[in-house]
């Protein structure tokens, strides 16, 4: 009675509980996602406080690690706390942050002094590095909230639409700053600390996981009652058993058979009996559930996935995905933080007389048009996984091959192009391909490992991005700046047309186009094959652990007569 009555409680799948989730979170996201937008001020950054390359890679990349840093921390706290100590906590870094970041950039360097400080750049740092945790603070309550809301036919597709937001975030902020502040970057900066940490208390109020019908999602495997899991039989089991070894096939099919022997035991059954706890089908599968079991164990015992903590690190399936995403991302980031310095490479390269203006035109071309792809891309592949598998029952870790190719053809495209006119191409394709890897992803991770940690899973594997996105950025910026030695003759050409204060105003620049960069190009081109054939191993991996799965449940079936009771 008491179960009928909490489902009247709940709300229908399409209800404006759940709808309001949905656009408070897409507002959050839309707001988080400002990290993208950095290569827009980046070069006007470093020519305010002195800055080179290599320094301003590490400005950028320090907004990066504060989001996959804080990912596992977030992640954990919005599993067992909810979203709103996210939000709060994101309103007031995100402010902080880029607050003292325009503090800085107004303040600009001391009369006679050409480069900032050791200690003003480590503050820098430590303000980007803030924006960035905020940032993912929004993100990952609005992302779980959403995970949560919807079932898991329309998920990928609903929170796909939500990361797509964050994607969006640097075309929306860069739009608004070039509408109504064009060549103002301390406003611009104002409008970044207003425009990301207000939204945060808008879904203070309005970001909240909807309840799903029992029918539609994830029991709350968490709170099994403490007799079931003391006393069952099961659960004893479950807990001396060897989980399913997912790399030696001849032992699988074995291991389930003498699994569920072992399972439905009448002596088993018995002793529980005995103990006092009556065990239904009901009562095993909550037991069972409480255990921590990997995705092909959990589909041959018809219950969902809940892997996490040390079993999680240790697995392969993690480690997998933790090497291809380090890749793509890492590629990504690069390219994202780098583009403004690639386009005005080329750019200068092109034109003797150096135009700042027309120069930051293009540079904020290449951040609008990654900023669309990426928005496109999260919502393309939420789209492409979920018809795959409702329509054709395809998994959506097929979809991993799609990812890696587009990035791997950005950064070919990226290699031979040569003129600034014709660079939003790559950054097309390497924006779509961004965007489709972080809505992908996610989605993967809750599919092999579970919701019932989810965001602290997927903070776990957040933190891949930094590995290949720190080697490839500082890589690229030593690049540019090994080839920056013909500065002093763009800002004296510069300062023949533009006058002295334009000229002082620019950016180091290299001015041998796309040999400023090229050799790091390369680098990522050679990673990202690598990342496609693992992506390929990674489809057939997940392919083979459902088939065995598959016939391990058709063994179970004759056998378990329990289960019809």
């Amino acid at each position: 009675m008491a179960v009928g009555n909490h489902s009247k409680t709940i709300p229908p799948l399409v209800s404006a509980p759940r709808i309001t989730t949905l656009i408070a979170s897409l507002l959050v996201a839309l707001s988080a996602g400002t990290n993208y937008v950095y290569s827009a001020y980046a070069p006007q950054l470093g020519a305010r406080l002195g800055i080179s390359h290599t320094q301003l890679n590490v400005v950028g990349l320090a907004g990066n690690i504060g989001v996959y840093t804080s990912g596992p921390l977030w992640g954990r706290i919005v599993d067992k706390r909810g979203p709103r100590i996210l939000l709060a906590s994101g309103f007031v870094l995100l402010l902080g942050g880029y607050s003292g970041m325009r503090y800085l950039y107004n303040t600009g360097l001391p009369p006679g002094v050409e480069s900032i400080s050791f200690l003003g750049l480590c503050v820098l740092v430590l303000f980007s590095f803030m924006t960035g945790t905020g940032g993912n603070g929004g993100l990952t309550s609005a992302v779980n909230s959403t995970a949560k809301t919807f079932p898991d036919k329309a998920r990928a597709t609903a929170t796909g639409v939500v990361i797509s937001g964050f994607g969006l975030s640097a075309f929306f902020f860069s739009t608004i700053s070039h509408m109504f502040f064009a060549g103002n970057t301390s406003a611009f900066f104002l409008v970044l600390a207003l425009g990301t940490s207000f939204p945060m208390i808008m879904g203070f109020f309005l970001v909240r996981p909807i309840p799903l019908p029992e029918a539609e999602g994830y029991d709350e495997i968490d709170n099994v009652p403490d007799e079931v899991a003391a006393t069952s039989a099961l659960d004893r089991d479950a807990t001396h058993t060897p989980l399913l070894d997912e790399d030696e096939d001849a032992n699988e099919e074995e291991e389930f058979r003498r699994r569920h022997e072992n399972l439905n035991s009448d002596s088993d059954l018995e002793n529980a009996r005995v103990e006092g706890v009556e065990l239904d089908s009901s009562a095993q599968r909550l037991a069972l559930r409480n255990r921590s079991l990997s995705r092909g164990a959990a589909m041959a015992l018809d219950v969902a996935p809940n892997l996490h903590g040390l079993k999680l690190v240790l697995s392969g399936d993690f480690l997998l995905l933790f090497t291809i995403l380090s890749i793509v991302s890492g590629t990504g980031l690069m390219y994202i933080n780098n583009v403004g310095s690639m386009s005005q490479a080329l750019y200068a390269h092109q034109h003797p007389v150096y135009d700042e203006k027309e120069a930051a035109g293009w540079q904020a071309t290449q951040v609008s048009t990654i900023s669309l792809m990426n928005f496109s891309g999260r919502i393309f592949i939420g789209l492409v996984s979920d018809f795959a598998k409702n329509k054709y029952d395809i998994p959506r870790s097929y979809c991993l091959v799609l990812v890696t190719f587009m990035i791997f053809a950005s950064q070919v495209l990226t290699a031979v192009e040569d003129r600034i006119e014709n660079l939003w191409v790559a950054s097309s394709i390497l924006g779509l391909a961004y965007g489709s890897a972080f809505s992908l992803f996610p989605n993967v991770c809750l599919e092999w490992f579970g919701m019932p940690h989810f965001s602290e899973n997927w903070g776990y594997l957040s933190l891949s991005p930094m590995v290949a996105g720190n080697i490839f950025s500082v890589i690229f910026g030593q690049n540019l700046d090994a080839h920056d030695g013909s500065k002093k003759a763009l800002l004296s050409a510069a300062g023949s047309v533009l006058g002295s204060r334009s000229a002082t105003s620019l950016a180091p620049q290299c001015l041998q186009g796309l040999e400023c960069y090229v050799d790091t190009i390369y680098l990522t081109i050679g990673a990202d094959f690598v990342a496609i054939i693992l992506s390929v191993w990674a489809g057939l991996r997940d392919r083979r652990k459902i088939a065995i799965a598959r016939r391990a449940k058709y063994v179970r079936r004759p056998a378990s007569a329990w289960e019809a009771t």
